[in-house]
Formats: C-alpha cells, structure tokens, sequence
C-alpha cells in the first residue's frame, strides 16, 4: 500500500523547521550571552520547550502530509511522547552549544546522541498510527536516515556554536543561512525516514482519526509558528535589553576611565583631552585660557595623622569646593593625591585667573568639619596661560606646577603667575626631591644650634637644634625648602630620629667637656609627633646615649597640636611624665586658640617672629597683643619665649612687657655644632669669673 504526500504541508513543515533551525540559532545566541547563572535553567528549559515544539511540529506536519488510501489516525500518549523525546533532545543541543568549549569528541557525542534521539522522535511519531499490521522498514533506508539524522544534528551543533557569539559578522544573515541549510537537513532526514516505512496491503489503523488530517495540520503549523515566532520576539526583547545594559556598561566603564573615582572629577587622562579642545577652540577664536594647578598645603600631615578616611573625605569637601563658583566652560580636574588643576576658558586677561585662584584660597580656607574634627587647609595655586606659557598640554601643566612651587615658597596659600625663570627653581625642587634621599647616607645634613637667652639677665637659658643641609652642587638648602618634601616623602621620620640622635651625642659631649648643661630643644613635624610608638622611640634613642631626658625639649606647632586634640594631649602627658618638656612654636600663626593652652599644659610657647616685628611697625598695638599672651601665660605658670628678636626697640620692648626669653640675630645667630662648644666654653668662663 503506498501514500502520497500533500505539497501544501510539505512547504508548511519545511518552513516551520526553518522557524524552528532560527530559534535554535538565537537560542543558543541569547544562552551565551545570559549574565545571571541563576537565569540559566530557566531560559534554557524554556528554550528546549520552544525548540522541541518546533521540531516535533515540523515532525508532525510532514506526518500529515503523507496521506494513505484508509483513513489514519494518531495515538495521543504515543505522540506526546514523541514530543517529550523532540523537547529532551532540544535540551541537549541548546545545553551543548550555549557553553563550554565543543570538541570534536564533545561534537560527535552529543551530535550522535542529538540524532539518534531526532530518529528516535520520528520512529516513535509513526508508531502512534498502530497500523496492523505493523509498518515494515527498508533496513538501509534507515540506516540511511540515522546517519543523515546524526550529521544533521552534529551539523546544526557546530553552527550554533560557531554562530552563538554576538560579535560575528553579519550575524543574522549568517543565522538565517545557517537555518534554512539545518532546515534542508532536518525535512530531509524525516521524508527520508517516511520513505523507508512499508505499509502492507489492507493495512488498517487502530488509532482514532476523526480529526481531518489537513485541519489538524494547519492547527498544528499555527501553533507551533505562535510558539517559536513568541520565543524570538521574546528572544528579540533580551537581547534588546542586553544591549542596553551593555550600552549602560561601557558609559559606566568610559566614565571610570575618564573620571577620578573618589571625587568624580575628570582625571588625567580626560584633562589632557579637554586641553587639547581647549587649544584648537583657542586658535579658532584667537582667545587665551588658563591653567591653574592647585595643590593644598599640609594635606599629607592631616593624612598621616588622621588617617586615609579623613584623608578621603576631606578631599571630597575640596573637589566640592573647587567646583563652586565656575563657569560651565570651565572645568576642574584631579591628578592624584592631593593635587588638582582648574581650567578657566576664555582668559583675555590675567585678572580672570586671578580671580579664581583667590575665590578657591578663599573658600577652601574655610573650617571643614570631617566625623567631627574641625579641620584646615589652605592652598598653593600656579597659574599658566596659554599660549604664552605652554603650546601643549604637557608644557602647560609643567608651566603652572613650577608657578605652584613657587607660591609654596612665597609662603603658601597664595597664587603665583608662572614666569620663565620659576623653571629653574622647580628643576631645583626635583633636584632636591631626588638627591634627599642621599643627603643623611652621604653626612650632607648637619645640626646647628641658635641659644636663647633670659630678657632680664641675657644669659643663657637653652638653645634651639635646627638642621642644616648643604648640597654637595646646590650649596646651602634652607629648611623651609627641603623639610616639606622630606614629609610628602616619608623622609621626616628618619631624618628627624637622625637629628635627635645628633643632639643626643652632642649633649653627651658637652657633658664630657664639662660644659654646663643646658636644655636642648628639638622640632617635632606633624608626621613625627603622631608615629604611634613615639614616647618610645624617644626613650630608646636617649637611652642608648645615655642623655636624662630632662636634657631636651621638644617643639611642636598649633597647627600639629589641634590635628587631634585628645591624642595630643594624651602624647604630651606621656611626654611630661616621661621628663621631657614642651613647647608650642610660632604661636599665633596657626588656630591661635587660647584656651586650648590650659588643656595641652605646655611648658613654654614661642611667640611667632611676626609678632615680634610687629613692636616696630604696629607700635602700641602689637605691644597689647604680645602683653596679652604674656599675661595669660604667667598666669598659667607657662614660660614665654620671644622668636626673631632683630632690634634693640625690640628687646627693651619685650622687657617692658615682663617676656620671659628671646631668641634671635640680635644676640646670636644658628651656629654650627663645633662653634657651639667653644660658645658654651666661653660662657662658662664667664659664669666662673
């Protein structure tokens, strides 16, 4: 008994394995590209639905094109589970080529037991006929269809996989070849099958066929179309949104390359961009701009002794600052650190720069309270104009770092216009940076010693250890220029235990001379006095010279002592108990909070040389000032000490105002170590006599 085939549903399966071949392509496709693992499971069971349906349909609807003589009818259990086969091996495909790496081992595996399981499908499909007698096969046709069934399916494999990623070329064109090609091979391995099965003469059909063959197959076409064309509308709308999480992703990753990450603002890279526009917009309209680099003042102090947090959150409070008050042309940036540059647009005149360099002296010197410590900085600020400056950015930014140098040394927390003779002094700044860390390894430093001296008496009452540098081509390096850069180094800590260590050998030779003792006071940075384990240290270095700590003194400034107030009381009781004493140098310069001198019990304060020069040029006035902090101090039990007394006005000033001590050229300047012992040796003469 032989069939014919309906052409109408020979076209409809051949399109619905098509649908069916695409859907497996942008399956796999959308499998790979799926981020959350936990999602995987889901899309990938619903997936194998998806795809299984389309097979199965496609199986189904060829089976109704093939029509006999007698009327056929299918078995529902039989061909569900021709459908639950159709849906297990869409899982292993989608499972194969969504993943991993496919080997040829891994290929021909999965491709035979994906075919074998398509046959499988196919032979259980016809089985729901229940013909009687049973369907005969011709064995080499189907052995025949096997082997198409598996090199179709380990065809159909390798093109997924090779097809999965999103990046090919062309991709949909080459999807949608690679799906009629698969198509092709599926219908033809199933018609191929179909042509190996013998139906007997008075065959009959034991399964129900009430349902009209052609309607069934139109029904099933219908929805299996609705099922597979859902599944790439669905699939069209993942990955719609894929590509706009991507898009989401490369502005987040663009704005991170761009941008500083702790205060959002441009970072290196996209200022040496915006300067580069700046420079053609510039040429264009014949109209100058400005560079300014700014760089705060004592930052790495408040880092060191606060910490990193304080550190961070105080820059924060900056970058914010520095933002106010500008133009939408203009923009500020941060190198690093706690270095920051400002771009002002359309700077016809210097004056404009000017005036955004003061506005950001003047807001960032206002009180910044970080987890409730009030806080101060200032900053030194180099201005460059382009193009008289700089034709580049690179020589723009070096022109306005050598003008910040130069504010540094002017003082800080002041401007500075770049001229062209700043790039010697900032060569000799990276000279110094570099060669300092020679400087103690090759004995370039030195300790001098300046004495003070009792304003009711002159004699002496202790002296001051100062270090001293000579570069072996620079000559003399004042401390103002090489102590900063020895703290942004780290350096202050080795250098200043050197200089305790000099003072230390020192005291214990002027003993051995029998010269007579006296107190030797010593500065402490920011750095030095918040080292953790500073009472310590101390003590070791002193013990190993075998010098009483009464012996020494040591100096810090307000600005250290009101990083921290509870710390710094707790260091200077620890210091005290120890007996060593101590002082507040250059009072006045810094918080000038009266108060705090009852809680930190100093033992002396050294009044700023400013005020001192005041007794001249203010007259009364500064006379009322210097008499206030004499008299708050006595009636504490504090000593005062006088810095940088010049003149004799002066001097009698300072004994009309009961000051306790003075210290300054009028009687003697630094002097090095040697010239101090035969100094020593003659004001012991003197006190024998």
């Amino acid at each position: 008994m032989t069939g014919i085939y309906n052409p109408l549903l020979v076209c409809l399966s051949l399109v619905v394995a098509f649908l069916a071949s695409y859907t497996a392509m942008e399956l796999s496709g959308g499998l790979n590209a799926l981020a959350s693992a936990k999602r995987r499971p889901i899309w990938l069971a619903g997936g194998a639905v998806s795809m299984g349906v389309g097979i199965w349909s496609m199986h189904f609807i060829g089976m109704l094109a093939f029509s006999l003589p007698i009327a056929v009818g299918y078995d529902f259990s039989i061909t569900a589970a021709s459908l639950v086969l159709a849906i297990g091996v869409s899982f292993l495909a989608l499972a194969t080529a969504s993943r991993g790496a496919l080997s040829r081992a891994r290929l021909v595996v999965a491709g035979t037991i994906m075919g074998a399981g398509v046959a499988a499908m196919h032979f259980t499909g016809m089985q729901a006929m229940q013909m009687s007698p049973g369907i005969d096969y011709t064995f080499w046709k189907l052995a025949l269809s096997l082997a198409v069934a598996i090199v179709a399916s380990m065809a159909a494999l390798w093109l997924a996989f090779t097809l999965r990623a999103s990046n090919v070329e062309n991709l949909v064109v080459k999807r949608l070849g690679a799906a009629s090609i698969m198509a092709v091979a599926i219908t033809g391995m199933h018609y191929l099958g179909m042509n190996a099965a013998n139906f007997a003469s008075g065959s009959l059909c034991l399964a129900d066929a009430k349902l009209d063959a052609n309607w069934l197959a139109l029904a099933v076409t219908a929805m299996s179309s609705i099922v597979l064309v859902g599944t790439l509308a669905l699939l069209g709308s993942h990955t719609s949104s894929l590509s706009i999480s991507l898009k989401r992703a490369n502005r987040q990753l663009h704005y991170l390359g761009t941008h500083d990450a702790l205060t959002n603002l441009p970072n290196r890279q996209q200022l040496a961009l915006h300067i580069a526009q700046s420079i053609d917009d510039s040429a264009r309209r014949a109209s100058p701009f400005a560079v300014l680099f700014v760089d705060l003042d004592g930052f790495k102090s408040i880092n060191d002794s606060l910490g990193h947090g304080v550190g961070d959150d105080l820059l924060k409070v900056c970058a914010q600052r520095l933002r106010q008050d500008l133009r939408h042309t203009d923009i500020v940036a941060r190198l690093g650190g706690d270095e920051f540059v400002i771009v002002v647009e359309n700077a016809v005149e210097i004056a404009s720069a000017v005036a955004v360099a003061n506005g950001v002296l003047r807001r960032l010197s206002q009180e910044i309270v970080v987890n409730g410590l009030p806080l101060r900085v200032s900053a030194s600020i180099g201005i460059a104009i382009h193009p008289r400056d700089g034709a580049n950015a690179d020589e723009l930014l070096h022109s306005a770092d050598a003008a910040m140098y130069a504010a540094k040394q002017s003082g800080r927390n002041t401007y500075r216009v770049f001229e062209p003779q700043m790039n010697h002094t900032a060569l000799k700044s990276l000279i110094l940076q570099r060669d300092l860390h020679r400087a103690l390894s090759e004995h370039q430093l030195s300790v001098s010693f300046q004495p003070k001296f009792s304003v009711a008496s002159q004699s002496v009452t202790g002296v001051e250890a100062l270090i001293r540098w000579r570069h072996p081509e620079l000559g003399d390096i004042a401390p103002l220029e090489f102590i900063p850069m020895a703290e942004r180094s780290g350096l202050i800590v080795e250098i200043g235990e050197w200089v305790l260590r000099e003072v230390c050998r020192n005291i214990a030779m002027w003993d051995a001379q029998g010269l007579p003792a006296i107190s030797v006071s010593v500065n402490l940075s920011a750095i030095q006095f918040n080292v953790p384990d500073l009472v310590g240290r101390i003590d070791a270095l002193l013990a190993a010279a075998g010098v009483d700590p009464s012996r020494l003194m040591f100096e810090i400034t307000e600005t250290t002592a009101m990083q921290n107030v509870d710390k710094t009381s707790r260091t200077i009781e620890a210091l005290q108990l120890r007996g060593y004493a101590v002082a507040v140098d250059d009072f006045g310069t810094g918080y000038s909070s009266l108060g705090y001198l009852q809680r930190f019990r100093f033992d002396q304060i050294k009044i700023d040389g400013s005020f001192v020069r005041d007794l001249d040029s203010a007259g009364q006035r500064g006379s009322a000032l210097l008499s206030a902090v004499v008299a708050l101090a006595r009636a504490l039990q504090i000593e005062v000490v006088a810095e940088g007394v010049e003149t004799e006005s002066q001097f009698r000033t300072l004994g009309e105002l009961d000051c306790d001590q003075m210290q300054g050229f009028l009687l003697s300047r630094p002097m090095p170590a040697a010239d101090f012992v035969d100094f020593l040796g003659t004001m012991a003469e003197r006190v024998c006599v």
